[in-house]
């Protein structure tokens, strides 16, 4: 016991020299192609990126998703956009949404840099829904995709509490005998829609 309170006193004792915040304005990276980079970025991390014109396109992309046609429990959060068949405001508690085969979320914004989706809790009853579904969609507007984290923080919203959080690719975890596994505490894949609603 004494050996540990001499090791301790002697860090405390240590005095660290202050040194400086790094600064936040500098020349971060920037894509030519912010788009192509975030579809590439989200494959290297497990999921897929898919650009689509219009809801028709996007509803018949869907379909083509095997989890998705042959999903029995599922819920969109956003119109006209896929099928519900669980309404999240009359789940009394989270854990009722354990058998969630698919869900549809809409995402604020996409990172170029490393393929993650800006989502909140807004209009959603348990935010638990995106990790305790077996698939997720998110639907974003292609033109709401930033080069970096640096651009992203500069749009979250500060002033007001509440959830969020950025997700990219599936959950997945490396922790397992070091062999990676998808799915192993979380959704098993990650389809992100990039709407083009200039069209």
């Amino acid at each position: 016991m004494n050996n540990k309170n001499e090791i301790l006193q002697r860090i405390r004792t240590r005095a660290v020299p202050p040194a400086p915040l790094p600064e936040l304005s500098g020349p971060w990276i920037e894509y030519p192609d912010r788009q192509q980079q975030f579809c590439e970025a989200l494959a290297s991390v497990g999921g897929r990126a898919v650009p689509v014109s219009n809801l028709d396109e996007l509803n018949a992309e869907l379909e083509k998703i095997s989890a998705y046609a042959t999903a029995k429990v599922m819920y969109s959060q956003c119109p006209g956009v896929g099928r519900s068949t669980v309404d999240p405001a009359a789940v009394a508690a989270p854990h009722e949404l354990a058998n969630l085969d698919f869900a549809i979320f809409p995402g604020a914004f996409g990172v170029a840099e490393n393929g993650a989706v800006w989502v909140t809790d807004r209009g959603l009853p348990h935010r638990v829904s995106f990790f305790i579904t077996q698939h997720l969609a998110l639907v974003i507007p292609a033109a709401e995709i930033v080069n970096n984290l640096s651009e992203a923080y500069t749009r979250l919203d500060w002033q007001n509490p509440g959830f969020g959080t950025f997700i990219s690719g599936p959950s997945k975890t490396a922790d397992i005998e070091q062999s990676l596994v998808i799915g192993a505490h979380g959704a098993r894949s990650l389809h992100v829609f990039l709407l083009n609603t200039a069209n």
